[in-house]
């Protein structure tokens, strides 16, 4: 078959290591959490190929790439319906999958993040993720407080799942090569189904305090708490990045309650 021609403008770096390939799939550990998973942008399949052969998943691809999906159709004909030609980021999860499911992939660069911040709107249904990301993005996901790689994506990442640096990948086994290094991470699910506050501000507290990170919460959140009746909470004399999950799940019901 003739290869598939890696497009800049798609994000595509393909990978070559069968070894690293395996390991990503390895990577994954269903137990009896669920049975359908989607690979996300499989190229030519490298990954596809371990996935598949893997009898207690129900394996789907998606790419955005025709040249890809035609490749895929040929390769593997069996797959039928469950090979889908669109965008992920586009995908309506609540038509194609089960209630529990998990997503895999070498994800593309350019759209890590959309990609994550998807995977957060259907966080009820994907309880687990093996993604290989830009090493400094996989790091952002899993840093701690306190770290200059803490932000937005961290906080709303760890709220729900855990978060795990699994290895990192030169670049030399991608074609093209990227020009930095990469890493494989995973989600899993957390048990708790909620956080245990008012999850929609919760998000407003989050993304306020990190889009002025260097401005102290009591100013960062200015237009979100009541000055009167927090004048006494310290947490708010810190800057977003020092807190952690929790503390933002309880400065969130501090709020609530002082509305």
């Amino acid at each position: 078959m003739t290869l598939v021609r890696a497009k800049k403008h798609l994000g595509q770096h393909f990978l070559t290591d069968k070894n690293i390939a395996q390991k990503t799939v390895e990577s994954l550990q269903a137990g009896a959490k669920y049975r359908q998973v989607l690979e996300v942008g499989p190229g030519m399949g490298i990954l596809s190929d371990f996935l598949l052969q893997k009898p207690e998943y129900e394996a789907f691809l998606i790419d955005i790439d025709t040249e890809s999906y035609t490749f895929l159709q040929k390769k593997y004909p069996a797959l039928g319906s469950r090979l889908i030609n669109a965008d992920f980021l586009e995908l309506d999860f609540a038509s194609l999958f089960e209630p529990k499911m998990a997503v895999i992939g070498n994800f593309p660069y350019n759209i890590s993040s959309q990609i994550l911040f998807k995977i957060l709107d259907n966080r009820e249904r994907v309880v687990e993720v093996v993604g290989m990301f830009q090493k400094e993005v996989a790091e952002r996901c899993a840093s701690k407080p306190g770290s200059k790689e803490y932000g937005i994506l961290s906080v709303f990442l760890q709220a729900y799942y855990k978060v795990e640096y699994l290895f990192t990948v030169k670049a030399g086994v991608f074609n093209p090569p990227p020009k930095v290094l990469s890493a494989v991470i995973r989600l899993t699910r957390n048990e708790t189904e909620t956080l245990g506050c008012d999850e929609k501000l919760f998000w407003q507290v989050v993304k306020a305090g990190f889009n002025q990170r260097r401005k102290t919460l009591r100013n960062a959140l200015s237009s979100l708490i009541n000055k009167e009746k927090m004048t006494e909470n310290k947490t708010l004399d810190l800057r977003a990045e020092r807190l952690s999950v929790a503390d933002f799940v309880a400065l969130t019901n501090e709020i609530t309650l002082s509305r």
